[in-house]
């Protein structure tokens, strides 16, 4: 079993480029050594969103236990370092795979 979240966000105006770069660079890493799979990744520049999904072998149980230990990690810290704010908005849901 493997769950999914959905992670929805809307960029701060102005730096979509600059959350991206910044996310190619880190996310795939810290999150890959963290145990999570990516599933995809979308950015919408027109209207500033970007879309992924992240997953984790288990239950919902399990992949909050695995994200909570993600965001306590050291990874993590490293990549937020210094980071300025660029998400105006978070939409965050665990989804169910249908079919």
């Amino acid at each position: 079993m493997k769950t999914i979240q959905l992670r929805r966000y809307t960029l701060v105006e102005g730096e979509y480029d600059a959350f991206l770069a910044w996310w190619k660079e880190w996310m795939p890493r810290v999150r890959r050594a963290a145990g999570f799979g990516i599933e995809f990744a979308y950015g919408l520049p027109e209207t500033n969103e970007f879309v992924w999904a992240v997953s984790a072998e288990g239950d919902h149980a399990a992949f909050l236990a695995l994200d909570e230990a993600y965001r306590a990690s050291d990874g993590r810290a490293e990549a937020f370092d210094g980071q300025p704010q660029r998400i105006a908005e978070y939409n965050l849901r665990l989804v169910d795979e249908i079919g």
